[in-house]
């Protein structure tokens, strides 16, 4: 199973930067192999980039979507408008979505079974704050997101999802003097969710659903972080931003 690489943009980078970075990049990993490669720019850049990404190996992901397909739900993207511009991932419940907007597990579900009606791929976000960690709630936690969001998801529909771990303590928010979780952090946290995975499916879904790490993954930790048993890629947020760097953490990815 190849590594999986995925850049979330976040609120960043005008249509004309992300072109730029799409054709730098494109140069730097045209050799690259070893993993599967996904950017997730902003709403505005999609139509672009998928014409800038017609012919390459990299695919195209959005950053979150509505559950309807359509309707009077102003400023919202529906999982339709999304295969209308040819994106094959989605991210859902991103700690940004849930801690800043509020989007429960129920909403994230709902989300979820929508992405797959359409066919989308999905990257599920879950993971713990450093409260629920200080107070030894982290399994509680990572089970009761995982058992909540996959409600009535079936082994069949399991084969399009990636599961994201993103230790919210973990992430930097773009601070330089930040300190991410360690491999033996990010690999504990893999193996639970992995076993929560066999439980609720088996043991042949949880070995071949991709786990990703979403904890600060930089070019300094990738290498190691990739190197783990149970770490099957990284969400990438503000090291993805910078083409150079982006393309290192994928080389990382043997």
């Amino acid at each position: 199973m190849k590594k999986l690489i995925a850049a979330n943009w976040k609120m960043n980078k005008s249509v004309e930067e992300s072109v730029s970075f799409i054709n730098e990049f494109k140069k730097i990993i045209k050799n690259e192999k070893n993993a599967d490669v996904v950017i997730c720019p902003p709403f505005t850049a999609l139509a672009t980039l998928s014409k800038e990404l017609k012919n390459s190996k990299i695919k195209l992901g959005a950053q979150n979507m509505h559950f309807e397909d359509a309707g009077a739900f102003t400023g919202e993207i529906s999982p339709l408008m999304l295969k209308d511009m040819e994106c094959e991932y989605v991210i859902l419940g991103h700690s940004e979505r849930r801690e800043i907007f509020n989007e429960s597990d129920f909403l994230i579900n709902k989300k979820i079974i929508a992405a797959l009606k359409h066919g989308l791929k999905l990257i599920l976000c879950i993971g713990e704050n450093i409260e629920q960690k200080q107070s030894g709630k982290t399994n509680e936690v990572i089970e009761n997101q995982l058992k909540n969001c996959l409600k009535n998801i079936d082994k069949i529909q399991m084969e399009k999802i990636t599961i994201a771990y993103e230790p919210i303590w973990a992430i930097s928010r773009g601070n330089p003097n930040h300190k991410a979780a360690t491999k033996e952090d990010a690999e504990e946290g893999h193996k639970f969710i992995r076993n929560v995975v066999e439980n609720m499916f088996d043991k042949n879904i949880s070995k071949n659903t991709r786990i990703i790490y979403g904890g600060s993954v930089k070019p300094e930790n990738a290498k190691e972080l990739l190197s783990m048993p149970n770490i099957d890629g990284g969400l990438v947020g503000n090291a993805s931003l910078n083409a150079k760097s982006f393309a290192e953490i994928v080389k990382a990815a043997k």
